[in-house]
C-alpha cells in the first residue's frame, strides 16, 4: 500500500488570497511538497474562496456574525471552527491574510502548527494596518525599512510567537503607499513559500 506523505495545509484567508495563489502555484510547479486540503474564510466575498474553488479545493465560509447575533462568544466560534477544520486532518494551519484573532479554543487544537504571515518585522506594527503604519512611520522619519515575518502562533498573542523567518523590505522616498504594498506582497509570496518549504522538509 502506498503511503501519501504529502504535507496537508489548511489555508485561512479573509481577502484577495494572493498568498494562497502563491502556495497553489508553488505546489503546481513542484516547488512545495504539499497539498491544500481546505481553504477557510470568514468573509463571503473573499476572492480567495474563488481561487480555491477554481483549483478544486474544498472551501469553508465560516462567519463570526451569526455568533454575535446569537450572543455567542468568539471562544465558541473558535471551538466550532476548530472542530470543522480538524476533520480535514491538516498538518499545518497557514494564516495568509486572515483577519481574526484566535483564542486558545482554536489554538490548542493545533499546537505549534499554526503559521502566521505578518507584513512587519518582529515587534513592529502588530495588527491589520501594519503596512500603512510603517509607511506613516517612514514619512515621520522614524524608520527606513519595514519587512515581513513568518512565525508560529502558539497562543492568543497578536502577531507574536516563535519567529520562523524574516525579510527586510526597503522604503524609498519616491514610494506611494500602493508601491510599498506591492513590494511587500511580492516579498510575502517569496518568504511564505521558502518558510513552508523549510517546515515541510523539517529544516525549521
Amino acid at each position: 500500500m502506498e503511503i501519501n506523505l504529502t504535507t496537508r495545509l489548511a489555508v485561512f484567508v479573509s481577502g484577495n488570497g494572493s498568498n494562497l495563489q502563491a502556495i497553489l502555484d508553488a505546489i503546481r510547479a513542484r516547488l512545495l511538497e504539499a497539498e491544500v486540503v481546505l481553504v477557510v474564510s470568514n468573509r463571503k466575498a473573499a476572492f480567495g474562496l474563488e481561487r480555491a474553488q477554481k483549483a478544486g479545493i474544498p472551501t469553508l465560509y465560516f462567519p463570526l456574525k451569526p455568533y454575535r447575533d446569537a450572543d455567542r462568544s468568539r471562544a465558541e466560534y473558535d471551538a466550532d471552527l476548530a472542530q470543522k477544520v480538524r476533520a480535514y486532518k491538516p498538518d499545518y494551519i497557514v494564516l495568509a491574510g486572515w483577519m481574526h484573532i484566535f483564542s486558545n479554543n482554536f489554538v490548542k487544537h493545533f499546537p505549534y502548527r499554526i503559521v502566521n504571515l505578518h507584513p512587519a518585522l518582529p515587534g513592529q506594527f502588530p495588527g491589520k494596518d501594519s503596512i500603512a503604519e510603517a509607511f506613516a512611520a517612514y514619512q515621520r522619519g522614524e524608520i527606513k525599512k519595514t519587512g515581513i515575518m513568518m512565525h508560529l502562533a502558539p497562543d492568543e498573542r497578536v502577531d507574536a510567537g516563535p519567529v520562523l523567518a524574516t525579510v527586510e523590505v526597503p522604503i524609498y522616498a519616491s514610494d506611494t503607499l500602493e508601491m510599498l504594498q506591492n513590494r511587500m506582497h511580492q516579498a510575502e509570496h517569496r518568504l511564505l513559500i521558502q518558510t513552508l518549504d523549510r517546515l515541510i522538509r523539517g529544516d525549521e
